[in-house]
């Protein structure tokens, strides 16, 4: 996420140490970095022109006290703006109405929108214990419908039938009936999507808007469209009372302006962020956070709280049990660990919430790690039997190739897993007998994947 402005900011903060304070003089330069970074990145022109000025207004003349730096000075005044920039504060979803509530989706075909519907409400059933009725719309895409209808059915959520014949109007009014004899708490209506903004679109939403009434009417935009996603948000906006903004595909864009963009051009709240093609790939938009991400900080707080969901309890302290002794740790126990780790969202998601630092001391103490790389390891774990997961030992040629073939890999493949899982072993036991020095030399073969 913004790498390349992360990367500038690094540099220029390095060439104002030293100095008593930050004058027009010492950060002309370093603005006209971050404006570079910022285009580059595919915000907003007039997004650039605003940050810039707010940045160098709260910034000459600021003195540097205490311990900070005049570089650490001007990361915090930049962090400060990049939070105003994308609303300040986390605004969640508003419920302040008689059930069930409304959650009206718009959006063009092609940004996601029927996928996050599934992953809302997924979110909503596990987090808030909401129950979750969803509709589609959509009776002009082939499949729209039964798209919905799959992965609502992934995400365990409720699906109302509708056919390709009915108008919107009256799937949306038949569902709506349901949803209220049935005492749903939250109806999600899919909307149709379309290649482009048209006419005829907006003012079939529109009528489905005046319909339903909905109390919150979000706009999902594809976080890879650069400048268009602005441009699109503008028109949604204009045309619809848009409540807030979903971006998807944040994780595949390392420019991904439209973060920065959206919030300022709509005025409407940026509420979640999709970030993966999961159905748990969707994230709690906080804007203090993710300023820090943009500034390399990472987002330890998110790391947390993805731990805190992601991990079982009882079997994190069966874990630790087994680190302080040294023994019993097997193939089960390693399958195990990993398993937590995709829970968590995958190495990549990880990384990526890890300060900077640390993230680049990882990625070079272990290579490229790859959640691919996971799930062969899981493959070839699979592929053996109960005995062998918790006798490795037992593991000679004859079953080395056996086990290759039923995971589908070379039997290198296998011994690396094996001198993986050794390594791993051997970590153990010395973090039981105190060498946390040398634990912390071996953590390269701990983590799966690293090479």
């Amino acid at each position: 996420m913004l790498d390349n402005l992360t990367q500038r900011l690094g540099k220029v903060v390095k060439t104002l140490r030293g100095q008593a304070r930050l004058s027009e003089d010492n950060i002309t330069d370093m603005l006209r970095e971050v404006r570079m970074a910022l285009l580059e990145a595919d915000v907003a022109l007039p997004v650039v022109k605003d940050f810039i000025a707010g940045v160098k207004e709260k910034a000459v003349g600021q003195e540097v006290i205490g311990s900070l730096t005049p570089g650490q000075a001007l990361v915090g005044v930049v962090h400060r703006e990049l939070t105003e920039l994308m609303g300040g504060q986390s605004v969640g979803l508003n419920f302040a109405t008689q059930p069930p509530a409304i959650m009206l989706m718009a959006g063009l075909q092609g940004a996601g929108k029927t996928t996050t519907t599934a992953k809302l409400g997924k979110w909503l059933k596990e987090r808030q214990k909401k129950k979750v009725l969803t509709v589609s719309c959509d009776v002009y895409r082939p499949a729209a419908i039964e798209q919905l209808k799959t992965v609502a059915a992934q995400a365990g959520i409720d699906f109302f039938p509708s056919t390709g014949e009915q108008k919107p109007s009256a799937i949306a009014a038949a569902a709506l009936d349901y949803a209220k004899k049935h005492y749903y708490d939250v109806l999600f209506v899919d909307t149709a999507g379309r290649l482009a903004i048209d006419a005829v679109m907006m003012a079939e939403i529109r009528e489905l808007h005046a319909q339903l009434k909905p109390i919150e009417t979000l706009f999902v935009v594809d976080a890879m469209l650069g400048q268009d996603a602005v441009n699109t948000a503008k028109a949604f906006a204009d045309a619809l009372p848009l409540t807030g903004v979903i971006l998807t595909k944040l994780d595949g864009d390392s420019r991904g302006g439209a973060a920065l963009s959206v919030r300022h051009v709509t005025g409407k709240p940026l509420k979640f962020a999709g970030v993966g093609e999961k159905l748990n790939g969707l994230e709690e938009f906080h804007p203090e956070r993710m300023a820090s991400r943009i500034l390399g900080m990472g987002d330890i707080l998110g790391l947390v709280e993805d731990a805190q969901r992601g991990i079982d309890q009882d079997k994190a302290k069966d874990f630790a049990k087994k680190m302080k002794s040294g023994k019993g740790f097997d193939l089960n126990d390693f399958k195990e660990q990993i398993g937590q780790m995709r829970k968590m969202g995958g190495v990549a998601s990880l990384l990526d919430k890890l300060p900077a630092q640390f993230a680049q001391a990882a990625q070079q103490a272990g290579g490229a790690v790859e959640d691919k790389s996971i799930r062969r390891i899981e493959g070839i774990i699979n592929s053996m039997t109960p005995t062998e997961r918790s006798k490795p030992e037992l593991i000679k040629a004859s079953r080395k190739r056996r086990i290759a073939t039923g995971a589908g890999v070379q039997v290198q493949e296998v011994n690396r897993l094996l001198n993986q899982f050794e390594q791993t072993q051997k970590m153990m036991k010395q973090f039981s007998k105190g060498g946390m020095a040398k634990m912390m030399r071996g953590m390269k073969g701990m983590m799966p994947g690293m090479r």
